[in-house]
């Protein structure tokens, strides 16, 4: 059998084409168009402060899940921001199992927007 050399591809020069830069909501779902931006921003901000006191603290994976009352794995999905599986309410047990404290603050939406958000602040601890 008679080897044949690799493919090689080029990369097809830029032409003169404009790059369009646009400004981000401070959303990046809501900038994907998705209608559960305001929730996914929410359950990613809170699966960044628990990575962030599993590392601060240096726990394992293992430590985590143990504390946690899950298996490594969900651990594993949740450091790595995949978060189909884990409800808010599931999120912020986990922060409470973690010494956290969770605030949740229901007030009026301002009249200069259209429609009422759901918003997470993260304090550094």
């Amino acid at each position: 059998m008679r080897k044949t050399a690799p493919k090689t591809r080029r990369r097809a020069e830029p032409e003169d084409e404009e790059q369009v830069v646009y400004r981000s909501s401070g959303n990046i779902f809501a900038d994907l168009g998705r209608p559960d931006a305001d929730e996914l921003l929410a359950k990613a901000e809170l699966a960044r402060a628990l990575r962030h006191v599993i590392t601060e603290r240096a726990l394992t994976q293992a430590v985590a899940a143990k504390a946690l009352g899950i298996a490594q794995p969900d651990v594993s999905n949740l450091l790595r921001g995949r978060l189909a599986g884990f409800s808010m309410e599931r999120l912020y047990r986990f922060l409470n199992a973690l010494g956290q404290d969770v605030r949740i603050v229901v007030q009026p939406k301002p009249r200069s927007r259209a429609r009422a958000t759901i918003r997470t602040t993260v304090r550094a601890a």
